[in-house]
């Protein structure tokens, strides 16, 4: 395992991040515990020694779970990691009330790194607003009294967001948790976001190498141009590879789904291989060219089904969208998404209310998007 220096730790450059568990029967809030503790169990023997949750994975079932597995661990032997659920503005003025929750659900007595969750321009001034909610005096008290070890900050929003936010509590900030990877390096500005972190000396941890498992699997003449140039580089490889090129990177979290995904990663991880000027410009062009077929920055993070009064499945539906948009095919319908009531769980059956558009960390403008695949949809 790669480990990175920070503050006197050692922290390995994979962590383990917590938002696509392995579930039971399909239920995003049901984590299949017995599968986690396998793969906790292969990631402690194998050197990952930093955990990632927050308060909304898996139907705010996360933090849970994974209370109850690393319990079985000496405290010493991980770092923990959570976050305040800022992504829903309502949250904010209840700063005191989750964190203590938080504590109580990871059954722990202090956390080893603290964030700030998906900072945007939904939630930018009511967490700036300290004299009316009291969020960051009270995570910064927290810190002074050890429950916080290391306070962050993780940003989905654009390069003037996040200067905003480390004009503020930037003296704080200890490091930044940002969406990186080569299809998206100019999307949400994460180019000029590594650049002004750099700026402000602020260690990078990044979410989403492998955007949501897109980056996982590529269509065939992509896979083909890749493997030419590293004929045994996997096409996640390529991913970290990416990531472990860019300077100032401390931990890569990795949502990982099942042992295959972790034994994988782990072996990813054994090693850095850097890209070359190359190696860089071909991934560069197959961004591009994959871009080009306006493919949706869906991560499948599910905030937005938390929140949809109908209980659609927005991230399935896309995901079809972009599959579609990919091959050219016309979008069909299949049944493990929308089951045999199209009307009632379809993209048609979304009321536009918005309340999925307002935590969705991309900004992806879902029910104008829902009324587009509605219309491409073959019945």
């Amino acid at each position: 395992m790669i480990y990175k220096d920070f503050q006197g730790i050692r922290l390995s450059a994979l962590g383990l991040g917590t938002m696509r568990l392995p579930v039971i029967d399909g239920n995003a809030g049901q984590i299949d515990e017995t599968a986690v503790s396998e793969m906790v169990a292969y990631a402690m023997e194998h050197g990952i020694n930093y955990y990632d949750t927050a308060w909304g994975y898996h139907d705010s079932q996360s933090e849970t779970a994974m209370g109850r597995i690393l319990k079985k661990y000496p405290r010493e032997s991980f770092y923990l990691a959570t976050k305040f659920p800022g992504y829903d503005p309502t949250n904010i003025p209840n700063g005191r009330e989750i964190f203590e929750r938080q504590l109580e659900k990871c059954q722990v007595d202090y956390f080893d790194f603290y964030l700030f969750h998906n900072v945007n321009s939904v939630n930018i001034d009511p967490y700036l607003n300290d004299e009316e909610n009291g969020l960051y005096s009270y995570l910064t008290e927290q810190k002074k009294n050890g429950r916080i070890r290391h306070l962050g900050f993780s940003v989905h929003g654009d390069y003037d967001i996040t200067k905003r936010f480390l004009g503020a509590y930037g003296k704080d900030m200890e490091f930044c948790q940002i969406q990186l990877n080569w299809m998206d390096y100019d999307y949400q500005e994460a180019k000029r976001k590594v650049e002004l972190l750099t700026e402000y000396n602020i260690p990078i941890w990044v979410m989403e190498p492998l955007r949501g498992g897109r980056l996982a699997v590529l269509p065939e003449k992509y896979s083909q141009k890749l493997s030419i140039l590293r004929p045994d580089e996997s096409v996640p490889g390529w991913g970290f590879r990416f990531i472990q090129t860019i300077p100032g990177v401390g931990v890569t979290l990795s949502g990982m789904s099942d042992m295959e995904q972790i034994r994988a990663n782990v072996e990813i991880f054994t090693k850095e291989s850097p890209l070359t000027d190359t190696e860089w410009g071909a991934l560069m062009e197959i961004a591009e060219d994959m871009k080009s077929d306006k493919t949706v920055p869906c991560t499948a993070c599910r905030y937005c089904t938390s929140y949809c009064p109908k209980g659609l499945d927005i991230p399935g539906m896309i995901e079809v969208y972009n599959d579609n948009a990919l091959t050219g095919r016309e979008i069909t319908i299949p049944e493990w998404i929308f089951g045999e009531n199209v009307g009632e769980k379809g993209a048609g059956a979304c009321i536009g209310c918005r309340s999925c558009e307002q935590v969705c960390p991309q900004e992806i403008k879902i029910p104008e998007l829902m009324k587009k695949i509605a219309a491409a949809i073959v019945q």
